[in-house]
């Protein structure tokens, strides 16, 4: 496989003077294992989070793959003074992601969820699943740099050829290596959550009573499969029906139905109609002669892995210049991506002139400038992080103006879009923080953009769940058979057209977050989260900027203790 081993540090690394335990390169452990891992979250004490992984072969049908395949894993966070069984806790919120998402996404709203549930003097666990197709990706640089501290160690494993624990980087995965996810798509990825869950909890009737089942995204419509599948493929019996697993749903800016999400670039139109056309042909070739999404630009395993280093370096030294740029690939792929993320307008992104690569700025202001609302171009990987200061900005106009006038809600989001207005040595751009806006640190021209009520993620909470977390928060590998599933509606196996409506669901969207349909669920009531975007729902500070607790995670724990 020409790829390194997912985790080949040593059994024990230290990190920030805490122990992550991880595998030794080698065989896969039989059964089931669970490794805690350290965290620089200021709930870490109280919240305790590792990985659990679940033996679980694939079919043969589905051809060679690595033996690490042949598991499926979920993060787990529970109260560091709660039961150590989750069999014991008074409930389990077990969450699908998004497309593009691995398990390390929920980072925060997990602990969030885990200390207010706790505070209301209930022991709640909180899970998020792993995609089976993230087993082909190599951490072993980022866990390293952590653990050294030095964002080299990461960079000259990735792009240099360094070798780590005697490991080397062997390049991401294509053609035959990824050739068996075109087998791996929504049923599969149905079955092993139902796999995990009565692995867990073997008693149906505990699953039933104490499992909420809900995700992010494109995860609420898997969520919403999962209740109306029968899993042992007989309707005559209703112990194995997806319904019976949970006793309630939840959806963090999705909702809970079956059926296909809006997919990425539905909203094409809005865009000039030669890009449309362009970006339409390009991921119509690209599922077709793959089975794993790979874009020329934006989303592929390269670019998708240099969101978590972006994450890195901000997260061990937020305040060196440009050290992630500086570091990254000179090739097309990486190009285009910069032009695509942070161009001003359509001649700097056709002609490279100015070069994004010489943009003065933090390692925070660069993942600010990548995901915050305010620059990040596409609607489903905003946030709201706070806002560049240390120089003039002006008004962004790629892929659309980016006035609030002009703004479609939706592909783009609903924010004013803002980028840097020089390129100079002597100009040095920096980040404010969600709660530093609106103070004195701030510009005039901030206030054109955005104001305190609208900022909910911390920078730093944001680069550390971008990097520490063992599953990641980018996923490098998305499967294209599982929408290509979910836009199906003759599934044989779903047989119980009534599962969503059988149990209660809590709804929670951002008032900038995508477009979704209504569920259908005869109860839903949609709460809806002022100042939050698509991913905001997973990352939003605990104290939030009004001086109440994160709303997310407080819903979630009220609807999990009642």
């Amino acid at each position: 496989m020409p790829r390194g081993s997912k985790m080949t540090l040593a059994a024990v690394t230290v990190l920030a003077g805490a122990v992550v335990l991880l595998p030794s390169a080698g065989a896969q452990p039989a059964g089931r294992t669970e490794l805690p891992y350290a965290s620089t979250s200021p709930l870490a004490d109280r919240v305790l989070g590792s990985v659990v992984s679940i033996s679980a072969p694939l079919p043969p049908e589905v051809g060679p793959r690595p033996p690490e395949c042949d598991r499926v894993s979920y993060l787990r966070w529970r109260s560091a003074d709660g039961p150590a069984e989750s069999v014991d806790a008074d409930r389990v919120l077990v969450a699908q992601p998004g497309i593009f998402e691995g398990a390390g996404a929920f980072e925060s709203v997990a602990r969030n969820t885990v200390v207010a549930a706790a505070e209301r003097g209930a022991h709640v666990e909180f899970w998020a699943l792993d995609r089976r197709s993230n087993c082909l990706e190599d951490h072993t640089g980022v866990q390293a740099a952590l653990a050294t501290g030095n964002l080299d160690t990461a960079t000259d494993y990735y792009f240099h050829g360094a070798d780590i624990d005697g490991a080397r980087f062997g390049g991401h995965a294509s053609g035959a290596d990824v050739a068996w996810l075109a087998h791996v798509g929504l049923e599969q990825t149905l079955r092993d959550q139902y796999d995990i869950l009565r692995h867990e909890f073997p008693d149906q009737a505990v699953r039933k009573e104490k499992v909420l089942c809900g995700g992010h995204s494109m995860g609420g419509f898997i969520t919403g499969y999962f209740a109306e599948w029968d899993f042992d493929g007989n309707p005559g019996t209703t112990d194995d029906a997806g319904y019976n697993q949970c006793s309630g749903y939840f959806a963090l800016d999705t909702v809970i139905r079956a059926g296909s999400p809006a997919p990425v670039g539905a909203s094409l139109p809005e865009l000039p109609d030669e890009l449309a056309a362009s970006l339409a042909a390009t991921t119509g070739s690209a599922a077709a002669v793959s089975p794993v999404l790979q874009l020329p630009a934006v989303i592929n395993p390269e670019t998708t892995n240099l969101l978590s280093l972006t994450g890195l370096a901000a997260r061990l030294d937020p305040d060196g210049v440009n050290e992630l740029v500086a570091r990254m690939p000179v090739n097309s792929n990486v190009d285009w991506t910069l032009r695509t993320l942070l161009a001003k307008d359509y001649t700097m992104f056709a002609t490279g002139e100015p070069d994004v690569r010489t943009l003065n700025a933090t390692n925070e202001a660069v993942l600010g400038a990548i995901l915050d609302d305010n620059s990040q171009p596409l609607g489903f990987l905003q946030a709201s992080v706070g806002f560049l200061t240390g120089g003039p900005v002006q008004d962004k106009h790629f892929p659309v103006p980016g006035t609030q006038e002009t703004l479609a809600s939706g592909a783009f989001g609903d924010a004013p879009k803002a980028s840097p207005a020089v390129y100079r040595p002597d100009v040095l751009y920096r980040w404010l923080d969600y709660d530093e806006v609106g103070t004195a640190a701030s510009l005039p021209d901030e206030a054109r953009y955005t104001n305190r009520a609208s900022e909910v993620t911390s920078i730093g909470e944001l680069a550390r769940n971008l990097s520490e977390p063992p599953l990641d928060f980018t996923e490098w590998y998305f499967p294209m058979r599982l929408p290509s599933d979910l836009s199906q509606t003759s599934a044989p196996q779903r047989i119980h057209r009534d599962g969503v409506a059988r149990n209660p669901v809590l709804t929670l969207q951002g008032s900038g977050g995508i477009s979704l349909p209504p569920s259908g669920h005869p109860g839903d009531v949609p709460i809806v989260l002022p100042g939050y975007n698509h991913i905001d729902v997973l990352t939003a500070a605990a104290d939030q900027n009004d001086g109440r607790a994160e709303p997310v995670s407080r819903a979630l724990a009220e609807f999990a203790t009642r």
